[in-house]
């Protein structure tokens, strides 16, 4: 950090300023966070462990589930903390390492969502070459480039950032640290980050939904092309759970930055899809939808108990 920043720490306004509200929203939060933990933990476990998952499609689930640890790991245990805290406060390093991880981790989703698009259009348009076409070092590729790009990304917005000087506000009306949430505290010039978050959110989010949105346009057509009707049902059972979490993960996304420091519930209340829900709900959204996921955890669950 450079030096000039006269503020030391900033405070999360959080939720509510209610005491008893605040208990029980920690032990709301709690318990999201706990099932989020079990829910993706199970799949990471069903996916390693299940020969029978042991697939391009199932692979790249694993890695979902992990990012949800991931991303969930970086806002809820700060969350919960400041629930039970008086003092609401973080560090200027811990805010920005916190911008660092969420924008890492939401990239890398970003990505991984793109990638799995591919992977279904695929098993769509070529199921006799699927394995010959994602073998295992390309999968294992899409997700390493998949998270070296979203780390170069959030690398380059940080580095830009650590310009900012924070001299007197200090109140963030949110809670968690996010980088279009640091500009009205900052006193110093904020164009160039601000030009570097634009340019990078329309190149890395844009272009990966736009990606997304071609993948699912062409497996639309090939599904119509397909005559018979269960053909045609098993290949949109598919991707029915893609979609849904597609469009969890960008439409809450993107409602929530349309409405960034507004300071209305609604924002907050997007935000938390985005950031708690979502991540609770992928493991079930996949396990409900895909048969052999249903499977193995059956089949998990006997041998264990």
């Amino acid at each position: 950090m450079r030096n000039h920043s006269i503020v030391p720490e900033f405070i999360l306004l959080g939720l509510s300023a209610d005491i008893h509200i605040q208990a029980l929203l920690f032990a709301l939060f709690l318990e999201i966070y706990l099932l989020t933990m079990v829910g993706n933990l199970m799949m990471l476990l069903v996916v390693w462990t299940d020969s029978h998952l042991h697939t391009p499609m199932h692979f790249f689930l694993g890695q979902l589930s992990f990012l949800d640890l991931c991303h969930s790991s970086v806002t809820v245990p700060k969350l919960l903390a400041n629930l039970l805290s008086e003092k609401k406060t973080i560090s200027v390093e811990g805010c920005l390492a916190q911008v660092f991880f969420v924008f890492a981790t939401g990239g890398t989703e970003s990505c991984l969502l793109a990638v799995m698009a591919y992977d279904r259009y695929v098993a769509i348009s070529s199921p006799l070459l699927y394995g010959q076409v994602m073998n295992r070092q390309l999968c294992v590729g899409l997700v390493l480039g998949s998270w070296g790009l979203a780390f170069m990304d959030a690398f380059i917005n940080i580095l830009v950032a650590l310009n900012l000087d924070f001299c007197d506000a200090q109140n963030i009306h949110h809670f968690i640290c996010e980088l279009p949430s640091l500009y009205p505290l900052s006193c110093s010039d904020v164009s160039a980050s601000f030009t570097t978050l634009l340019c990078s959110s329309l190149l890395h989010f844009t272009g990966n939904f736009l990606l997304i949105i071609f993948s699912y346009i062409r497996i639309l057509f090939i599904i119509l092309n397909i005559s018979s009707t269960s053909g045609r049902s098993k290949a949109l059972s598919t991707c029915s759970s893609y979609l849904t979490a597609v469009i969890f993960f960008y439409g809450s996304g993107l409602l929530h930055y349309l409405m960034l420091n507004s300071e209305s519930t609604q924002e907050l209340i997007f935000s938390l899809q985005y950031s708690v829900i979502t991540p609770m709900l992928n493991p079930l959204i996949y396990s409900l939808k895909n048969k052999e996921v249903k499977a193995a955890v059956r089949r998990m669950l006997r041998n264990y108990f």
